[in-house]
């Protein structure tokens, strides 16, 4: 990649979403919009634009050391940084066990703020895991750059998705559009939290797929499930691999017989840490620097979006494989030592300098939603009738 990173992080749209409200945007380190805008030229996306998409349907702007989208928070340790999610409703009870202390539903960060600035970060690490919370310190991951083989046609090939929020539906959306027929499985009692989130945006991802409802409670349901998976060229995973266990669903057996695995976790199959793509950023390094030299959020949930560009790209290029796509890895595969920079204005608005000279800041932008998303469980009974399922 012999593209300038300063200029590509420029165009991308992340750059006014780093940084402090009050102050410059920042430019991030690394070259994780480089390797975006690498990435999407595979599908004839710009893929770095896909980094900031969110963003530009729900309005939301840098905000520091708390998350563009709100529900993350950078905060101090005994020795260092923690990014720290609280997103779930039962976030503040889990986070209160992890500290040791009662927190208050309605804002728990004060006193989880204080109890943390005492917790040492292997502490944090080791509570966070066990008790399924997403949070972590934030350390410098050393990972070397992944190599692509070259694109091979999905057009036609079946793709089953249990992806849910962002990372695992772009990578489903992404082979939509290379021709892929793309069927997302939901279960009843764990829906897409992301149908509760920007309407257009959701449809932006999930037009042009279809969508089926199974509860693998049910016998019925449950070998459904599996017939669907039997079906499959392409599987994609994003949560704990022990879920789709659970359900009896195999990923190495599925390999065996030919399918690609697409399973996307916070630190690998191998770990039970949990994540989302604020935290999982942060705490790979990805982070701008301020002022003070303290950390700030880089872009709006970057790891998300990054990911789901690599697990696309993996399928398309490394057919037949289980993919262990690990968001921290991910991360950290693209930060190679190519420092932030603080942007400046001029007469037309915030610049960055690059060698060739100063480039404009970008807004993040969002491309045309082309339709509804379908409605959850509309196409059940037709996909597993057109399958010979049931």
């Amino acid at each position: 990649m012999g593209t300038d990173a300063t200029a590509d992080w420029a165009a991308s749209g992340v750059v006014p979403l780093t940084g402090h409200p009050d102050g410059p945007p920042l430019v991030p380190p690394g070259r994780a919009a480089s390797v975006a805008a690498e990435l999407g030229s595979l599908f004839g996306l710009d893929g770095a634009a896909l980094l900031a998409e969110r963003a530009a349907f729900t309005g939301h702007r840098r905000a520091g050391r708390v998350s563009v989208g709100g529900s993350c928070r950078l905060l101090p340790l005994a020795a260092g940084w923690a990014a720290v999610s609280c997103a779930r409703p039962d976030d503040p009870a889990l986070l209160g066990a992890l500290v040791e202390h009662p927190l208050p539903e309605d804002d728990p960060w004060p006193l989880l703020s204080a109890a943390l600035a005492r917790m040492p970060a292997h502490d944090l690490a080791e509570r966070a895991e066990l008790l399924g919370v997403a949070a972590a310190p934030i350390r410098a991951t050393k990972c070397t750059p992944l190599s692509f083989g070259a694109p091979r046609s999905v057009a036609g090939r079946l793709v089953v998705s249990f992806g849910a929020l962002w990372a695992g539906p772009l990578c489903a959306h992404l082979l939509g559009r290379a021709g892929a027929r793309v069927v997302t499985v939901e279960t009843p009692t764990r829906p897409d939290g992301a149908r509760r989130g920007e309407p257009r945006f959701h449809a932006l991802l999930h037009h042009g797929e279809r969508s089926v409802v199974l509860d693998p409670a049910g016998p019925a349901d449950r070998a459904a499930l599996a017939a669907l998976v039997d079906a499959a060229d392409i599987v994609i995973e994003a949560s704990r691999p022990r879920a789709l266990r659970g359900f009896g669903l195999d990923a190495e057996a599925a390999v065996a017989r030919g399918a690609t695995w697409i399973s996307i976790t916070g630190a690998g199959r191998a770990s039970n840490r949990i994540g989302f793509g604020d935290d999982v950023a942060a705490s790979a390094g990805l982070v701008a620097r301020d002022a003070a030299e303290l950390p700030v959020f880089a872009g709006d949930a970057i790891a998300d979006p990054l990911t789901g560009l690599t697990a696309a790209a993996l399928a398309l290029t490394v057919p037949g494989t289980l993919h262990d796509v690990a968001m921290t890895e991910v991360v950290a595969r693209t930060l190679d030592g190519t420092p932030g920079q603080c942007a400046r204005r001029d007469g037309s608005g915030w610049v960055v300098d690059t060698p060739s000279g100063p480039v404009p800041v970008a807004a993040p932008r969002a491309r045309p939603v082309p339709g509804p998303a379908p409605g959850s469980g509309a196409d059940t009974a037709a996909v597993l009738a057109e399958l010979g399922i049931r």
